[in-house]
């Protein structure tokens, strides 16, 4: 199961992060155009998410909410028909939230670097790290995000547990 390592920061200055990110990334993916839909789940979370860059997918994830890099167990799931899907998982689970951004996409490596502006919430740095989820290589990713962090010199004060959907409960 594709499995991500992610940590998540306030970012009081955007371009300052993005001077930052350019400066490491391997590869600049550019601008996504994000509207992520929360349906209501008993566990874990549910989105239906709507990409200018990647078109519509469903992903189911599992992860807990804790300020530190934390790991999500999750699976991504096209969807060709995003509006007839969007209108039969609202009448069957409900919406939870709806969280639009804009996103900036940078790859250290397999380590994305979201630089992301939230509706309603500000402006976030985001790392994901990517792997196939075993545990030998659960070590590996926690040294990239740890030198991802330095380098974007994300301080502790800055880090976020909740997801945006989370935040914008508050």
């Amino acid at each position: 199961m594709p499995t991500n390592l992610e940590l998540k920061a306030r970012c009081a200055d955007l371009a300052l992060a993005r001077e930052r990110a350019r400066a490491l990334a391997t590869r600049w993916l550019g601008v996504d155009q994000q509207v992520d839909t929360y349906f209501t789940t008993a566990r874990g979370r549910f989105k239906l998410r709507e990409s200018s860059l990647s078109g519509a997918q469903l992903v189911p994830y599992l992860r807990p909410d804790a300020p530190l890099a934390r790991r999500s167990d999750y699976v991504v799931i096209p969807v060709p028909e995003p509006k007839r899907t969007k209108a039969l998982l609202s009448a069957l689970l409900g919406v939870h939230r709806v969280v639009r951004k804009r996103r900036e996409i940078a790859l250290y490596q397999n380590v994305r670097i979201h630089l992301d502006r939230v509706e309603g919430l500000g402006d976030f740095v985001e790392l994901e790290a990517v792997w196939e989820g075993d545990a030998a290589g659960e070590a590996e990713q926690r040294e990239k995000v740890a030198f991802l962090r330095e380098r974007l010199d994300i301080r502790d004060a800055d880090l976020v547990a909740a997801s945006y959907e989370g935040l914008l409960e508050t």
